[in-house]
């Protein structure tokens, strides 16, 4: 079984496999899509693969839509093999798998490679809406010293036509545009941080008033729309298990595939001026920002991220490989259900649309247990200091605005504070050396635990430095009254082999 054009000229065959198939004319999407695109997307992994390109799928099923997706990527990796076909795999919590052969994308496209043709995209006036998922990371036009990146500093002055690094080569793209019809068009990050569109907009206008065309400015203000979005979807890479699943079914190795869970959610600020596809439809939401920003606060600070975080960190500390497993751990489990429903749900305003309590019910007994998705601690790991301002730190500073809430009644908080601390020292609770995850401030981070040692009582005097760093935690943990309390709970889970299970149960199992 090939996933091209030619191998799925046998749908019998896919369908008693149980592959839901695209139910539309495909190759007259395509030449639509190629002629009058709608849709661009930047940065094609496994979530848009799994989420936005089967929603567009959903839509073109029903004969919703026309057109679906360009897909457009840094550059070429390796040849396209599989005519823009992915095997959509969704692991319920169930047991159940469902199989879907997701045939949304007309054409991929490459920022470094395709310019002539990424011109004539943008140039369209067709063109509804640029989406990203290329991660915050991609945003950023500075070095971690705060300095230009090198091509960056060279395009803010050479101009649009030999733009070379990522953000200054999408706003000559804009610039395109503006100069060939002016037409308006709305500018979507459905990436995973908070205020997503305004990062869009800083790295976009940085470049155009730097180049200096009021025209291009006044276009940009008044015609090109930067909506804000709150992404949720755990996809995990592609499982090696999953994998052999596929192969199992027939499918040649290698075939091009995501794995994901089945809950998602798309919440986006209506604000297309070209207008837009009806994604309502499929499942997404539209609304205001007001709204959006609640839903993401509600995700990201308390119903999802932070129990994520917690996991990851006490998961690597107690040798697990899998979240889901982690679920299965009284304490584990315990610690989750504390910071989120008790520390937590407190200061969440319900934004409408998702009831707090049905999204961490769900997060809680369906998402994170599920055994069936391949997610893994480790994954989790990466960048948690640049996750706890966010997924804590927002938490903190609400009790400390609050007439009725104390914030010394946090004390799990603290605990995974703790944890993170003594997952710096990358030595597991049996005293076994492990590598820590990638984190831009990891090097820096462990020079404040560097002379701590297992078994010894560590010199807190010396965390100052970093439980001041409101960068990392979101407030100055002493100015907020919670650093001894870290402190304290640092020194406990520095007590031997064996001290983070102790402290851990101590401190969830206590009234």
């Amino acid at each position: 079984m090939i996933l091209n054009e030619q191998g799925l000229k046998n749908r019998t065959e896919w369908e008693e496999k149980g592959y839901r198939l695209p139910q539309y004319d495909r190759a007259a999407m395509v030449r639509k899509t190629r002629a009058n695109p709608t849709w661009l997307h930047f940065g094609a992994g496994n979530i848009f693969k799994a989420f936005q390109a089967d929603a567009c799928q959903r839509l073109l099923d029903a004969g919703l839509a026309e057109t679906g997706i360009i897909a457009a990527e840094r550059r070429e990796k390796k040849p396209q093999t599989s005519d823009n076909y992915v095997v959509k795999v969704t692991l319920r919590s169930d047991g159940n798998v469902e199989k879907a052969v997701v045939g949304s994308i007309a054409e991929t496209v490459y920022l470094y490679g395709n310019e002539a043709r990424l011109t004539e995209i943008f140039e369209n006036p067709s063109l509804q809406m640029v989406s990203f998922t290329i991660t915050e990371k991609g945003y950023s036009l500075v070095d971690g010293k705060g300095e230009h990146l090198s091509d960056v500093a060279e395009d803010l002055a050479a101009g649009p036509d030999i733009a070379k690094s990522y953000m200054g080569r999408l706003t000559a793209l804009l610039f395109a545009r503006y100069r060939k019809n002016a037409q308006p068009l709305a500018m979507v990050s459905m990436d995973n941080c908070s205020h997503n569109g305004d990062k869009l907009k800083a790295a976009i206008t940085a470049f155009a008033d730097a180049w200096g065309d009021e025209g291009f400015n006044s276009w940009l203000r008044e015609c090109v729309s930067f909506p804000w979005s709150m992404i949720d979807k755990i996809t995990p890479g592609p499982d090696a298990s999953v994998a052999a699943m596929l192969e199992q079914d027939g499918l040649a190795a290698g075939t091009p595939f995501v794995n994901a869970e089945e809950s998602e959610y798309l919440v986006i600020e209506d604000d297309f001026p070209n207008g837009r596809p009806c994604l309502e439809k499929a499942g997404i939401y539209f609304t205001d920002r007001e709204t959006v920003d609640k839903v993401e606060r509600m995700k990201v600070c308390t119903c999802l991220n932070p129990l994520h975080t917690s996991l990851a960190v006490f998961g690597c500390l107690l040798g697990y490989d899998r979240i889901w497993k982690e679920m299965q751990d009284e304490d584990l489990k315990k610690l989750v259900e504390i910071v989120g429903y008790e520390e937590g749900l407190p200061v969440v305003i319900d934004p409408g649309i998702i009831h707090p309590k049905d999204f961490i019910d769900t997060v809680v007994r369906v998402r994170i247990p599920n055994s069936f998705l391949p997610d893994m601690p480790q994954r989790i790991a990466a960048d948690t200091s640049q996750k706890l301002p966010i997924r804590f730190g927002e938490t903190i500073k609400a009790y400390l605005k609050s007439d009725t809430l104390d914030v010394k009644d946090l004390k799990r908080i603290p605990l995974v504070f703790a944890g993170w601390l003594r997952y710096l020292m990358a030595v597991d609770d049996e005293g076994r050396s492990f590598e820590p995850s990638p984190d831009p401030l990891l090097e820096l981070a462990q020079g404040y635990v560097a002379d701590c040692r297992l078994g010894e009582e560590p010199d807190t005097g010396k965390l100052h430095g970093l439980l001041s760093n409101a960068a990392i935690f979101g407030v100055d943990l002493y100015e907020a009254g919670m650093a001894d309390r870290v402190c304290a709970l640092f020194t406990e889970l520095c007590a031997g082999p064996g001290a983070v299970r102790k402290t851990l149960h101590k401190y969830v199992t206590e009234a």
